[in-house]
């Protein structure tokens, strides 16, 4: 897998973005930029906008209001930018297939899959599981197994929504590992998590997110010493924001 130098997609900027559904307002004017480095976690209670903002970040769905820029850039094909959802879908075959249709998907070398699948595979921490059916791995093998899929595409951004909701500590672990490793090689990691210890393990940049808007964002290490606003002394308190 191949280091990145200045990533052509970064900064992605959101520029006074909305997204709303009929009359409800999902996002609220949302300007943010997301700039290459250390991850970017977005934080705050269910139903804050955090899966919908990732979406309008990868290009998956376009804001009904404003903009959103790749490299300066409007309307830029996610080629270099994946997504793993909450909750992946396994392909009814092999660990090692669910890897090579990806790589077939990105219209990588065919002769290059198997060294590349078992590299992707080692990456992810799942040396020798090829041969098994992806659908009967346990739910932390197979969130990894989506991320080996989505860094097939050798993405220079990787969105990860909740990617440890519902695992144990163990396979948690094993996941924050992954990302870890992933953004030593360069790689921009965007995530959401609903887990504050994970938040202050990963995050270089803080996004905490309430009904729709950002409400504080910033380094990380700054956020969790002293956050700015009323909403992120209560939420790191554990209080519901509501």
């Amino acid at each position: 897998m191949s280091m990145h130098g200045p990533a052509a997609d970064l900064p992605i900027v959101l520029q006074d973005v909305s997204y709303r559904v009929r009359e409800i307002a999902i996002l609220d004017r949302i300007s943010l930029w997301l700039v290459p480095g250390a991850p970017t976690v977005l934080i705050g209670p269910n139903g804050a906008g955090k899966t919908t903002l990732l979406q309008l970040a990868m290009g998956l769905i376009e804001p009904t209001g404003g903009r959103v820029k790749w490299g300066g850039r409007p309307h830029v094909p996610p080629l270099r930018r994946a997504f793993v959802r909450q909750r992946p879908t396994m392909l009814r075959r092999s660990a090692a297939a669910n890897v090579e249709y990806a790589l077939a998907s990105a219209a990588v070398t065919r002769s290059t899959w198997p060294a590349r699948t078992a590299e992707l595979l080692s990456l992810v921490g799942l040396d020798g599981i090829g041969p098994r059916p992806a659908r009967r791995l346990s739910g932390g093998e197979q969130q990894r197994l989506a991320l080996a899929r989505a860094l097939a595409r050798d993405p220079e951004v990787l969105f990860l929504d909740e990617p440890t909701a519902s695992l144990d500590p163990a396979a948690t672990k094993a996941i924050e590992d992954v990302i870890r490793a992933v953004a030593a090689r360069g790689i921009k990691v965007v995530m959401s998590t609903h887990d504050l210890g994970e938040a202050r393990r990963l995050a270089g940049e803080i996004v905490l997110m309430h009904r729709g808007c950002v409400v504080e964002s910033g380094p990380a290490a700054e956020f969790f010493a002293g956050p700015k606003t009323s909403e992120g002394r209560r939420f790191i308190a554990g209080e519901l924001l509501v």
